[in-house]
């Protein structure tokens, strides 16, 4: 994939996968905090344990005036300005981190920070509530050290985190919300947050309770997303090292293919190959449908053969430093694709380069789409499989019911809140992912029947037009079958 970034910007890149795939690990010392709430030792010397990679402890990860990998102090206090200047004055952010959610009665399952949590505090932990206005500026309350949990589950970020390591104007132990939030939530004119992510913490508090009542409390997420809607230039950076990092882990799954057509083996493949240059995990659960479990669209059980004359459709993305990659590609494991799959395939890779010319800015993601479905509908229909000229809407959504693609950036179906029909901006990243999904028991000619096709890139709109960031992933037949020979 060729793309092109400042070279200080190369070399950040490039250090940061070189030690996570040489599975490296430093440590440099540091002062010894007085603040026994979070700090680790060794042997004689100590060094601040914030519960994840700083400056101090990751120099080979995170840069000196960073937070989290490439974003900066200032980043994340521009971040915060910038969504207090959308909300009108006296208003009061409440915001939570994500909670722990347990997979039986002493297993958690692996934590994932809520998105908007994490970009406007940079703390990647459970257990803190953020609460933001233009008097208080960032104020965080953190959990409380707790020495008999710590040994089994190690340091979490405390209220010195919050402060040296956060950046945050004022912070509160947790235990203290219920005696300080009240009084700040009384004093504010509109309430904020998040009614999905919401905390017992304080929505069962007596004064939310009556702010609530009074219809003071609004949704957050319509101005989170707005922030987070258009990436800076180092998120950007984040978006490119995460698909390329994926690119190259799909690749090598390609190649497995050929000697292993199992589902279960390239997904197992492809979430080692992401990991092992350095994603933290995969952005949802590998898609590996073989045969006609490609035309399951959201398939995950990955655990059948692959067998002679079929495809595979591999949905994969991973994540790293908080940002993720969507890709897809379709593939026949064995080499070659049959007449049939060849002229569906060839149907979506047109829909596809089509949709990519319309990518730029000032066109929206629903006049893209609007134009995928008039290119493949007129497709089915030249093929023999759409025939209900009276109801075609209604016959098209049998065989393709998805969008043309959604906004990608901390979260998979990123910015939910900004409408489809928004304009595209530079800086916005998107999918454009056109497909056919075909069930065995349909009626259309028997040679398309258990057939799914889905091919998907990753495109960041750029002031010029874009730049398709899984471009090297390839996608042509004939490339395809000259990598599988």
């Amino acid at each position: 994939m060729a793309i092109t970034l400042r070279r200080d910007a190369i070399r950040v890149l490039m250090n940061k996968i070189k030690y996570y795939a040489a599975g490296e690990h430093f440590q440099s010392l540091g002062p010894v905090p007085h603040d026994t709430l979070s700090y680790s030792s060794n042997a004689t010397q100590h060094i601040f344990d914030a519960g994840q990679p700083t400056a101090e402890t990751h120099p080979q990860v995170v840069a000196t005036g960073e937070i989290t990998p490439g974003i900066t102090e200032q980043q994340f206090i521009r971040r915060r300005k910038k969504l207090l200047e959308l909300l009108p004055e006296k208003s009061l952010i409440i915001m939570p981190s994500a909670p722990v959610k347990m997979m039986t009665d002493v297993v958690p399952y692996p934590f994932r920070q809520d998105a908007d949590y994490l970009y406007f505090t940079g703390c990647q932990q459970p257990g803190g509530i953020a609460v933001l206005n233009h008097e208080l500026g960032l104020c965080m309350f953190m959990p409380d050290s707790k020495p008999e949990e710590e040994i089994w589950t190690g340091q979490v970020a405390g209220t010195y985190a919050a402060l040296n390591t956060f950046k945050a104007d004022q912070t509160f132990s947790i235990s203290k919300v219920n005696e300080l939030l009240p009084d700040m939530i009384r004093k504010a004119h509109r309430l904020y947050h998040n009614h999905s992510m919401s905390s017992s913490r304080y929505v069962d508090l007596p004064a939310f309770k009556n702010a609530l009542s009074e219809s003071k409390v609004h949704d957050l997420c319509r101005y989170t997303h707005e922030v987070r809607w258009i990436k800076s230039q180092s998120e950007i950076n984040m978006m490119r090292l995460s698909a390329s990092i994926t690119s190259q882990a799909l690749l090598q799954t390609m190649l497995v293919s050929k000697a292993y057509p199992h589902e279960h083996i390239l997904a197992a493949t492809i979430e080692y190959e992401c990991k092992i240059r350095g994603a933290q995990r995969m952005a949802f659960p590998p898609v590996v449908g073989g045969g006609v479990n490609g035309s399951v669209i959201h398939y995950s059980r990955n655990d059948q053969q692959i067998k002679e004359g079929e495809m595979v459709l591999m949905d994969v993305g991973c994540e790293i430093y908080g940002y993720v990659s969507d890709l897809t590609r379709t593939w026949p494991p064995h080499g070659s694709f049959s007449p049939a799959q060849q002229e569906l395939y060839e149907l979506i890779l047109d829909t596809s380069n089509e949709c990519l010319k319309l990518c730029k800015p000032g066109v929206s993601l629903h006049q893209i789409h609007t134009h995928s479905v008039q290119i493949l509908s007129k497709g089915f229909k030249e093929l023999g499989i759409l025939k209900n000229t009276m109801n075609l809407s209604r016959s098209y959504r049998n065989f393709n019911p998805t969008s043309i693609g959604h906004y990608l950036g901390m979260d998979v179906h990123d910015c939910s809140s900004v409408s489809g029909d928004r304009l595209l901006q530079p800086g916005v990243v998107i999918t454009i992912e056109p497909g056919v999904y075909i069930p065995r028991n349909s009626s259309v000619p028997e040679r398309f029947r258990g057939i799914g096709i889905r091919i998907e890139d990753e495109v960041l709109i750029t002031d010029s037009g874009h730049e398709v960031l899984t471009a090297s992933v390839p996608k042509e037949i004939k490339h395809i079958q000259s990598l599988l020979h």
